[in-house]
């Protein structure tokens, strides 16, 4: 059963269907802002105020170049992919979620019962119209692209309605943002981080204390052993590479990327490139819209694939899509993906 929109008291309703209102005007406004966005990184740390009587210190923090300051705990939240829901979940802050939207797969059985009466806003990106209906006053985006004129909104323009957004850091882009490489400590730094937007320190800490403790529990295969991180595509398959996710939980396992070189976070490459490289394991990425399934039936029909050792010994570990990006779900993923490996014959 869906759990009904929470109301706003009425002088806040007034509030923001003047905001509503004012959506034209503020999105074209946000589009010519946009260009004049910040783009190089600060050396800035976090930064608050003096704390108010209620406890809470003021954020200011510096996300993917977009300034964002929160003067109390959000209220009022939209999360956009799976990533930024789930975030928000481990960090027991259901309660604030309105709305969420642009799920790449179910919420796994930890969080289910407290994400199932929020409102579903859209099986893709949502649009503004749909976004200001339940009046956020904080959107949380997996990617930067979640935030468009054609989208959810421009982040300034959205900044202009009073709505602050944040971009899970692993995501951005540029240069001066994109981790390079991403690590378990910088995601342990976005859990710091949205949780300080909260007042979730706390909890922060036990979770990150649960991940190490995950991390440490796993054991590596015995000798080297290569992989390869199948995510999706079928004439050009697109891969893990050497500086994102993928790379991050095959190292954390003890695996050997065959395209850890490739100085990018997924890539794609030829058919040829991997039957070259000939990996011990194939990761398979399970998602709705490319399963597992349809993977192993392309890799074993295929002449030249199916000759690979992997293919040939069924040597294949699974990961749902959900898992597969960076967020709070990768520490169980290295986990899962390990027990795998050491379920494998001959795997260690």
């Amino acid at each position: 059963m869906s759990r009904p929109a929470r109301t706003a008291p009425a002088a806040h309703r007034s509030t923001r269907r003047r905001r509503t209102g004012a959506l034209a005007l503020a999105l074209t406004l946000g589009a010519t802002l946009a260009a004049c966005a910040p783009t190089t990184a600060t050396e800035e740390p976090v930064t608050a105020s003096p704390a108010p009587s209620g406890g809470f210190s003021p954020v200011t923090l510096d996300n993917c170049g977009t300034e964002v300051t929160v003067e109390a705990p959000p209220e009022r939240v939209v999360t956009i992919k799976s990533t930024a829901t789930e975030m928000l979940l481990a960090l027991g802050l259901e309660d604030a979620l309105v709305g969420t939207a642009f799920a790449d797969g179910p919420v796994p059985a930890p969080y289910a019962d407290a994400a199932a009466g929020i409102p579903v806003l859209s099986d893709k990106v949502p649009g503004q119209e749909a976004l200001l209906e339940v009046q956020p006053d904080f959107v949380y985006g997996g990617w930067e692209s979640n935030f468009s004129p054609d989208g959810a909104g421009d982040r300034d323009a959205l900044a202009a309605l009073g709505i602050a957004t944040y971009v899970s850091p692993a995501a951005c882009k540029g240069e001066a943002y994109m981790p390079d490489p991403l690590t378990f400590d910088e995601l342990f730094d976005e859990i710091r981080e949205i949780a300080s937007l909260f007042g979730a320190g706390e909890r922060a800490e036990e979770l990150i204390a649960e991940q190490e403790a995950a991390l440490a529990s796993v054991t590596p295969p015995a000798q080297e052993t290569t992989a390869l991180w199948y995510s999706s595509g079928t004439d050009t398959p697109y891969v893990g590479a050497g500086i994102g996710a993928p790379q991050m939980m095959l190292e954390a396992v003890g695996l050997t990327n065959v395209f850890a070189d490739v100085h990018d976070t997924w890539t794609s490459a030829g058919w040829e490139q991997v039957v070259a490289a000939d990996p011990d394991v194939i990761v398979l990425v399970d998602a709705a819209w490319n399963t597992a399934e349809s993977k192993i039936e392309l890799l074993e029909s295929n002449p030249a694939t199916r000759e690979l050792t992997a293919v040939r010994e069924q040597r294949y570990l699974t990961l749902p899509f959900p898992a597969a990006e960076a967020g709070v779900r990768n520490a169980d993923a290295v986990v899962d993906l390990a027990e795998q490996l050491a379920a494998l014959p001959d795997a260690r």
